[in-house]
């Protein structure tokens, strides 16, 4: 038995917008995954920390890095508008000098910022008009290592910075 054409236009017609409706849901989801919520509104951010270079936890880098990383995990903080704030220590794997960031990522949008640069002087600079830029950037290697190996799970911090911390000394590789 066959269905009348009306019928039979009526279905295709609804299958059709049935496609676009869920092309164009998963599109406007696509969107909100990649540039987050228009209306959040960071903060602001407090100054930045003292940090001791001997509570270092070392971030797993590739072994061509010529440089260390640590972060000083009593600098970790999560503010209300879900932006993880540390403080970044880079070394020479041989020793001598080493350089301090204060920085923050929005997990949310996959980026970072850097507020302030830690000088030969002993203070902090502030960057002036800092911005947010992408992790996957080639110059943020370790912010990447960092996010992935402690501060996100997925796109939201993780649920405490004593979480933070423990995959920071322990990373485990998660299927997310």
């Amino acid at each position: 038995m066959s269905l009348p054409r009306q019928a039979t236009r009526f279905l295709l017609r609804a299958s059709g917008s049935a496609v676009l409706a869920c092309v164009l849901g998963a599109s406007g989801l696509a969107h909100a995954e990649l540039f987050g919520d228009s209306d959040w509104k960071e903060s602001e951010a407090p100054p930045p920390p003292a940090f001791s270079q001997d509570k270092l936890v070392d971030i797993e880098m590739p072994r061509y890095s010529s440089l260390k990383f640590g972060v000083d995990p009593n600098t970790i903080k999560v503010t209300g508008d879900g932006v993880v704030r540390y403080v970044i220590v880079a070394m020479n794997k041989e020793g001598g000098g080493f350089n301090a960031f204060y920085e923050g990522v929005h997990c949310a949008t996959d980026e970072y910022k850097t507020y302030a640069r830690f000088t030969s002087g002993g203070s902090w600079e502030a960057v002036q008009a800092p911005e947010w830029k992408r992790i996957g950037d080639r110059t943020s290697r370790y912010t990447q290592a960092l996010a992935n190996q402690g501060l996100c799970r997925g796109h939201a911090p993780r649920a405490s910075v004593g979480e933070m911390i423990r995959f920071l000394k322990t990373p485990i590789r998660e299927v997310e």
